[in-house]
């Protein structure tokens, strides 16, 4: 059985303008229109709408960034800097106001979820978030799209108690770093075991600290992993849940571990993606009201991008269908 519901893709022109410096780096604005083209030919295509984004203001990226990041990152831009920190961090000078057109892709979404509960709504956006941390860029991430909406869900809906999901092939740093030492925002993360993989965190004993302990579920799956590891993983997710009792959700929907992608060792296929997508929406049924939003992160296997987010979009499609 299907919804019959649209699919809301938020995404924006400006996002194709990042620049980072030609066809030798990875996070391309190619990323978004293989997506883009996938998605309007395939089988999806009459139930998509899109909506743009908004920029997020000053406020909303301090409520995990500081104010010498947003300094130090808007001179840096405006100077002429191709990059910032590492040459994986690539920026033009437009890229702070692209960044923070990102950041406000969440927003869109989570008012978008907030009208319409068991809305599927993706924001197909780019530079990616998930490693950026308070004071500094890491991994191709400059602001931290998922923690910007988790905030914002909190803060603007009084949703305490949002859980980000975060299935892309690394780690992201900067949302545990955002949330392991409150008692009211969890981060489950599956992704390649950090002894192998960038950025090196997200081991299987980080739980949490001091308010936070228990709030953090780390998932480090070994290079090669597919299908069924990933999905022996599932019941702990729920049990997880169970205890965490989310008000909302928030998938950091990276495309990374597909097998054909250089930028992990993974081996997901693209009918695991789909499985995802089912799971998520079962979860968003079962503990937040249908209360989910997901926000692309990584994906960078052009020939596979744009079939993965179709499967994974197929999935929160998908209803009452019984997982193994």
């Amino acid at each position: 059985m299907e919804h019959h519901c649209p699919i809301t893709i938020i995404t924006d022109p400006a996002f194709g303008r990042h620049d980072t410096g030609g066809s030798d780096h990875p996070e391309a604005p190619e990323r978004l229109q293989v997506i883009t083209d996938r998605l309007k030919v395939g089988h999806l295509a009459s139930r998509i709408r899109t909506l743009p984004s908004r920029p997020a203001t000053r406020e909303q990226l301090l409520c995990f960034h500081t104010e010498g990041w947003l300094f130090r990152f808007e001179e840096s831009v405006l100077s002429g800097r191709t990059y910032i920190d590492h040459p994986d961090n690539q920026v033009c000078y437009e890229s702070y106001d692209i960044a923070t057109l990102a950041a406000g892709s969440g927003l869109v979404g989570v008012d978008v979820v907030e009208r319409e509960p068991g809305a599927v709504v993706f924001c197909q956006t780019r530079p990616p978030g998930h490693h950026a941390e308070p004071n500094q860029p890491y991994g191709f991430c400059f602001f931290n799209n998922c923690v910007i909406a988790a905030r914002y869900w909190q803060q603007q809906y009084g949703r305490r108690r949002v859980c980000v999901f975060d299935f892309d092939a690394h780690h992201g740093n900067g949302i545990q770093t955002a949330f392991e030492e409150e008692a009211d925002s969890a981060y489950i993360s599956i992704h390649e075991h950090p002894s192998f993989s960038y950025p090196g965190t997200g081991w299987a004993e980080d739980k949490g600290i001091g308010a936070g302990k228990g709030t953090i579920l780390n998932l480090p799956l070994p290079p090669g992993a597919g299908a069924d590891q990933v999905l022996r993983l599932f019941p702990k997710i729920r049990d997880f849940l169970d205890r965490i009792q989310p008000d909302a959700l928030i998938i950091g929907a990276g495309f990374d571990a597909h097998r054909q992608d250089d930028m992990s060792g993974l081996a997901f296929t693209v009918d695991l993606y789909r499985r995802l997508g089912v799971f998520v929406q079962e979860l968003a049924r079962d503990y937040t009201q249908g209360r989910l939003l997901s926000i692309l992160e990584g994906g960078y296997c052009l020939e596979k991008l744009g079939v993965c987010v179709e499967a994974y979009l197929s999935g929160l499609l998908e209803t009452d269908v019984v997982q193994p």
